[in-house]
């Protein structure tokens, strides 16, 4: 079975010789890059040089799973290497996605992707499989393309993280259940210990204006999956979303709000009623999300989760922060930056964070929060 799951073009004119210093390409006629994860690292950094200088690259694999002889299914892919060799560039790199099951074949440094050359990429690859092995044979070897950037995919799609194996494959489940059972240890007695608290603040809001005590809005977690994030409410309700709108395409286009100098937080926001200021001021409207990471939608420490108008904004790099770590109440940017961070100074932190992460550096978060809450330092 063959079906194209991609949304988007590359371009599809030859390119030119590997530049000095570009990753070392495979010779097509030998063997693909024989570890999953030198292939993996392969697609890493080229995905990374791709949103270095906006360019885009496919990912081709070819699954034999529907081949279950693995004698027929390695004879099959030695048929397919061999034909490869009049239809690669000398920059495009072969490996295995999963040994001897699924090769793949990635093809970086394109001008577009669309699905005009996605189409022209899948039909030569498919004549080839046809043509090397015959029509019964290719159709038990499914053929997928998958373009990057926009491999996330919003519109109700699932998400694509073909061209993500690192994160499929990096998965520490020893330090997933210590962080998870860490949220479960802190969340749930906080809820029960802060109930006195939550009941003031609830009433303090119902009375400085009409209108529920809790906000819910639906943000992007781990994998751009929503959910509904909880605060307490600090604007009148009702309150239009187009000046937050704003003040969004401004952060990230790194530009400090109404022009003032080193600030990126909208400072004097007149939606904001009294009560909320103040709750804003001392990070208290966050409490709620306490109950979010009882859930497990969020954690303790993690990346601020975006919505999704904030998402449709972002640069490819810039959706690392949410595919690598999943949300959480706080993290580096709110103990160490706030609102004197530019965005991509947030993003960095955010992939700066997952890439150290540890039990260790989430209870350091954890320990510095407070004080950066009392301190009222970059909060509006």
């Amino acid at each position: 079975m063959r079906k194209d799951t991609s949304s988007t073009q590359p371009s599809d004119k030859p390119h030119a010789k590997a530049a000095p210093g570009r990753l070392p390409t495979q010779a097509v006629k030998g063997l693909p890059v024989d570890d999953e994860a030198d292939f993996t690292r392969h697609i890493y950094l080229e995905r990374r040089r791709a949103e270095r200088y906006q360019r885009s690259l496919l990912l081709v694999l070819l699954d034999g799973t529907g081949i279950a002889e693995p004698p027929a299914r390695a004879a099959a892919f030695r048929g397919l290497i061999h034909g490869m060799a009049d239809l690669l560039r000398d920059t495009d790199v072969l490996g295995w996605y999963c040994r001897d099951t699924v090769l793949g074949i990635l093809l970086p440094d394109l001008e577009h992707a669309d699905q005009a050359l996605i189409r022209s990429v899948f039909g030569k690859f498919s004549g080839l499989m046809e043509n090397a092995l015959g029509a019964a044979l290719a159709s038990r070897i499914e053929l997928t393309v998958h373009a990057f950037p926009d491999p996330l995919r919003l519109s109700g799609d699932s998400t694509d993280f073909t061209l993500y194996p690192e994160l499929q494959r990096k998965t520490n489940l020893l330090f997933q259940a210590l962080k998870r059972g860490l949220d479960l240890c802190v969340s749930l007695p906080a809820l029960l210990l802060l109930s006195p608290l939550f009941m003031l603040a609830a009433v303090a809001v119902k009375c400085s204006s009409r209108g529920p005590a809790l906000f819910r809005q639906v943000r992007l977690g781990q994998y751009a999956g929503p959910f509904i994030f909880l605060k307490f409410r600090t604007m009148y309700a009702g309150s239009e979303a187009a000046l937050h709108e704003k003040y969004v395409t401004e952060f990230i286009a790194g530009q400090p709000v109404g022009g003032s100098s080193g600030i990126y937080k909208i400072t004097d926001d007149p939606r904001v009623t009294t009560v909320g200021r103040w709750l804003r001021r001392t990070s208290l409207d966050e409490l709620p999300q306490l109950w979010n990471v009882l859930r497990g939608e969020m954690s303790l420490v993690g990346p601020r989760p975006p919505l999704r108008y904030e998402f449709e904004h972002y640069a490819p790099w810039h959706q690392r922060r949410i595919l690598e770590a999943k949300p959480g109440i706080t993290g580096l940017w709110q103990v160490e930056g706030r609102s004197s961070t530019t965005f991509d100074g947030m993003v960095r932190l955010d992939l700066r964070y997952a890439r150290q992460r540890s039990l260790w550096l989430d209870l350091k978060i954890l320990l510095h929060t407070p004080g950066a809450m009392l301190s009222g330092k970059g909060a509006y």
